[in-house]
C-alpha cells in the first residue's frame, strides 16, 4: 500500500494521531484537515448511525477538497441508557467551547447518569464506523469496530480522550485511559475499523 495519501476528515489531533499510527507503518500518508489551506464547512451529520455519519463526512469532504478521504464516526454505547450517548457522543452533555471542556463535562454526566447502575448492569463499548470515499462519490470501503468494556465509577488514566477513562476493560483490567497507545490501537475500536480497512485495499496502490 506504499504511496496511498488520505485525508483525515477530523481537526482532532487525538484522533489523526491514532489513525497515523495504525496506518503508517503500512506506507499509508495520513493528513488531517488542518493541513490544508482553507477550510470547508462541517457537513451536517443528520445520521441516526455511526455509519451513516462517517459516510456523510467522507463523501462531501472529499467532494469538496478533491481527495480520497477517510472519516469516522464513533462513540460510546451504554447499555443501561438504552444506548446512549450514541450518535450524540461528543456533545452528549451540550456544554463546553473546545474538545477538553466537552469531554470532562460529558464525563460528569455519564458518570451522573450510572450512579445507581449495579456492576453487573455497566457494560458498554466504544463503536467506530470508518468510510473512505473518492472525489466521485465513490465509497472505497466502509467498515466498523468496537472496544468493549464497563463504565467504571470514577476517571481513571490519563492517556486517550472523550470517555477513555470511564471505560474499564477488565481483561486488561485498566481503564482504555491507562493503556499505552500500542495497547489502546491493538484493542479499539478505531483501531480493528482501521485494520479491516487496510485489509480491504491492501491491492489497491
Amino acid at each position: 500500500m506504499n504511496g496511498m495519501e488520505l485525508l483525515l476528515a477530523s481537526t482532532n489531533p487525538h484522533k489523526l494521531r491514532e489513525v497515523r499510527e495504525i496506518l503508517e507503518p503500512l506506507g499509508i500518508s495520513v493528513q488531517g484537515l488542518d493541513s490544508l489551506n482553507e477550510s470547508f464547512p462541517e457537513p451536517v451529520e443528520d445520521s441516526d448511525t455511526f455509519s451513516g455519519n462517517a459516510k456523510i463526512k467522507a463523501v462531501e469532504y472529499a467532494r469538496v477538497t478533491g481527495r480520497r478521504c477517510i472519516a469516522d464516526d464513533s462513540g460510546l454505547v451504554v447499555d443501561a441508557l438504552g444506548g446512549k450517548p450514541g450518535v450524540l457522543s461528543a456533545r452528549f452533555s451540550g456544554l463546553g467551547s473546545n474538545s477538553e471542556e466537552r469531554d470532562a463535562a460529558n464525563n460528569v454526566l455519564l458518570l451522573k447518569l450510572m450512579k445507581d447502575v449495579p456492576a453487573n448492569k455497566r457494560s458498554a463499548r466504544f463503536v467506530c464506523a470508518i468510510c473512505i470515499a473518492d472525489p466521485d462519490g465513490t465509497i472505497v470501503t466502509q467498515t466498523t469496530g468496537t472496544f468493549e468494556g464497563v463504565i467504571g465509577t470514577a476517571p481513571c488514566g490519563k492517556n486517550g480522550f472523550g470517555y477513555d477513562p470511564l471505560l474499564f476493560v477488565p481483561e486488561a483490567n485498566k481503564t482504555s485511559a491507562q493503556m499505552t497507545p500500542e495497547e489502546k490501537n491493538e484493542r479499539s475500536h478505531r483501531g480493528e475499523a482501521v485494520r479491516k480497512f487496510a485489509k480491504v485495499v491492501r491491492d489497491m496502490c
